[in-house]
């Protein structure tokens, strides 16, 4: 019932606003990213693919958004806003002259019909894995979700590699224009048929470069442009941001997922031949059942684990905790700091040279819901305040 009003409510603001700011998508190119991870790095990557080749553009990420040449917050904990500031965001886009605008969509944000109204002409589907199950109640509503993206849009670009993902779209492939991608050979779009060298770290990200560079074939970019454009992107704050490399390397990576985790882990693991450190926790009245398999997930790479806070909301912090610990293996090495700045002081002081620690959860976020409260934070800040005290 909740869930319903929510949607009426959205669906109506989104009415509201389509008429109210006069339909601004039918004046504009709009590329929507969705996926569970990877969209905020895929948008932006599109985005970055635009600007270089002299597109004007706009976007809206998790991180901010970039409308007209100038950067808005987005609001705490939010990916895609409101009806009301997307379709404002369009309109402001349309009057500054800007062509085209990449745009990061969330599961919530398509049931909650926040992006109703929004005319998409290409869709682009990074991967569906588990996540949000505490408002879509099981994996096929949320996947089915994510799905009418492509639905809505003219063009789809699909991941080839994750074959249940490509499987579901079929039946939305077979009356529209597409492009696949992936590092498999029976891809439209590859590393055979599009070499790729490039900065950014681990094969997640590789991922999300050929479903920037689908995109961008698919919008009709030159593609040289555009893989000169990948090659040279040094990256995103938040998502696997390098806060310092020596004596001990230490990474902010916005990973919050099982699947995530897996990746970013796996990347951080190639980055040291010592120790890997791994600061976490779990984000409160949200889905509860992925919680063991971030403990599994951070388990199989890490050699020691800082459990700790992470918007723990309403919740308590040590039943949080103790839900990630029923899936670490008894004898690997770990350690319960409820409190982040703790957490984040015991993983740094424990380092050796050689050594890396990565700190996942918060990424680019600045604040922490504490109870009913958010509180300013960022974990980059005070990374580099515990830094500069083991220096002295």
């Amino acid at each position: 019932m909740l869930r319903s009003l929510k949607g009426l409510y959205h669906l109506l603001v989104a009415i509201v606003a389509n008429i109210w700011f006069r339909f601004p998508s039918r004046d504009l190119t709009v590329i929507g990213i969705t996926g569970t991870d990877g969209k905020t790095t895929t948008t932006t990557l599109i985005y970055e693919i635009l600007r270089q080749a002299g597109v004007k553009a706009s976007s809206i990420t998790s991180v901010h958004a970039t409308i007209a040449g100038r950067e808005y917050d987005t609001g705490f904990h939010v990916t895609t806003p409101s009806a009301w500031w997307v379709q404002k965001y369009l309109r402001e886009a349309v009057d500054h002259g800007d062509t085209h605008m990449v745009l990061e969509v969330t599961s919530h944000a398509l049931s909650q019909s926040r992006v109703f109204g929004v005319q998409f002409e290409v869709g682009v589907i990074t991967n569906v894995t588990h996540e949000h199950l505490d408002w879509h109640s099981t994996f096929e509503n949320y996947l089915r979700t994510k799905l009418t993206l492509l639905r809505q849009a003219k063009i789809a670009v699909v991941n080839r590699d994750e074959a249940d993902l490509y499987v579901a779209s079929l039946p939305y492939l077979s009356y529209k224009r597409y492009f696949t991608y992936g590092i498999r050979r029976d891809s439209m779009v590859n590393p055979i048929t599009s070499v790729l060298r490039l900065k950014l770290p681990g094969e997640f990200n590789r991922y999300n470069a050929l479903a920037a560079l689908a995109a961008s074939e698919a919008l009709g970019i030159d593609k040289r442009k555009a893989i000169k454009t990948l090659n040279n992107f040094s990256g995103i704050v938040g998502r696997m941001e390098v806060i310092q490399t020596k004596p001990f390397t230490v990474i902010v990576d916005f990973a919050h997922t099982p699947n995530a985790l897996m990746k970013a882990l796996a990347a951080a693991r190639t980055m040291t031949k010592k120790r890997l450190i791994h600061v976490f926790g779990s984000a409160g009245l949200r889905d509860r059942t992925k919680r063991p398999l971030m403990g599994e997930a951070s388990a199989a790479f890490a050699d020691c684990i800082v459990l700790t806070e992470e918007d723990y909301r309403t919740e308590d912090v040590n039943r949080i905790i103790d839900a990630i610990m029923e899936g670490i293996p008894k004898g690997k090495e770990v350690y319960r700091e409820t409190d982040r700045k703790t957490a984040l002081m015991t993983a740094i002081g424990m380092a050796k040279p050689g050594d890396l620690v990565i700190v996942t959860g918060k990424g680019h976020e600045k604040s922490l819901c504490r109870g009913s409260r958010e509180y300013p934070w960022s974990d980059q800040k005070e990374i580099k305040k515990i830094l500069r005290k083991v220096r002295v």
